[in-house]
């Protein structure tokens, strides 16, 4: 039903403009979430009876929503009605910006893929904040993804950082440190050791102190970029070991074109996710889950269309999984779909 009558009606809102069904989306999700008990209802309906605990939060379902799609958190009283065990809203940065110039959101429908340059377009840390704080309890964990600001400069990306997480600390279950976005110049420089070092340090530091003035720990989780080799994920994981980051994110979208290299939209500048970056994704996770030995968490996330290609990257050593690409193409069917299918296989 959803592929043949809501997704054409979506591809054509704004002259066939992804932005626009996205907003579109989000607003009709955010008029559900005032409906009494919908969200209750949903959760029973599309949910998991497969709850499980990673880095000490308890999950209602290994299922979750990825950063990108909520970014300013409008419609976190509907996820649950959709199958979502957690969410993660942003990547929100400590500025608010418009993000880059549109369009900037484009889907390669034959190859289920989506190329965005959105480049961190939020209201900022302290608009969502103050929204977080007349929410109260959601029913499932938050997560909360973390950028640099455009206008910050990268000697002064620290700062940026840290004042996102102090803003938003007492309302995020875990934080996502996103260092992977190709849409931010220089972003992924923060990948680097001596960088991330520095940067996970000070988010230590300040989440300890934080968490001494009696808000409790939070996790943090560092968000990587599948175009990274394999030695420059081993000395990543090697400073997320040393700082004590309680998981990884793998992975953010890739600047690579694998299998749509001839698609007319492959030459927009930007980051592709869909089922393209399952096979990159499943690898990611493989490699992390073996080189830690399986003793990092790791959300595992690119190219879910399909409740087997979540199963993949479970069975690659993914603790949870997110999904954001598959919702466009496949709609919220395949969050019940995936959840059934952990159900039978007793995930």
């Amino acid at each position: 039903m959803y592929r043949r009558v809501v997704r054409p009606v979506l591809y054509r809102l704004g002259k066939g403009d992804a932005e626009v069904a996205h907003e579109q989306t989000l607003a009709g999700l955010r008029l559900l979430g005032r409906v009494p008990g919908a969200a209750a209802a949903g959760a029973r309906l599309f949910g998991s009876a497969l709850p499980r605990t990673v880095f000490g939060l308890r999950f209602p379902s290994p299922v979750g929503l990825a950063a990108g799609m909520d970014k300013n958190g409008i419609a976190l009283r509907s996820w649950r009605a959709v199958g979502f065990g957690f969410v993660e809203v942003g990547t929100v940065t400590a500025h608010p910006q418009p993000g880059n110039e549109k369009p900037r959101l484009f889907r390669l429908v034959e190859h289920e893929a989506v190329i965005n340059r959105m480049g961190f377009n939020n209201l900022g840390s302290s608009a969502l904040a103050e929204r977080l704080a007349a929410y109260g309890p959601l029913g499932y964990p938050l997560g909360i993804s973390i950028g640099k600001s455009k206008v910050t400069p990268l000697d002064e990306a620290v700062e940026d950082y840290v004042t996102s997480l102090r803003r938003l600390y007492r309302y995020g279950d875990y934080f996502a440190v996103n260092v992977s976005s190709p849409n931010t110049p220089g972003l992924r420089e923060l990948q680097d050791a001596g960088h991330l070092r520095e940067l996970l340090t000070a988010l230590r530091d300040e989440a300890l102190s934080l968490s001494a003035g009696g808000l409790g720990g939070k996790p943090i989780l560092v968000k990587i970029a599948p175009d990274l080799t394999t030695s420059a994920i081993d000395e990543l994981l090697q400073v997320c070991t040393d700082v004590g980051v309680a998981g990884i994110i793998a992975t953010n979208t890739t600047i690579g074109r694998p299998g749509v290299s001839e698609h007319p939209l492959a030459s927009q500048a930007g980051g592709l996710s869909g089922r393209p970056l399952a096979e990159i994704a499943a690898k990611t996770v493989a490699h992390i889950h073996a080189e830690t030995q399986g003793a990092l968490p790791i959300i595992g996330v690119g190219g879910i269309l399909e409740p087997s290609d979540a199963t993949r990257l479970f069975d690659a050593g993914a603790s949870l999984v997110q999904v954001y690409t598959g919702l466009i193409y496949r709609g919220p069917g395949l969050i019940r779909r995936i959840n059934r299918g952990l159900t039978t296989h007793g995930d």
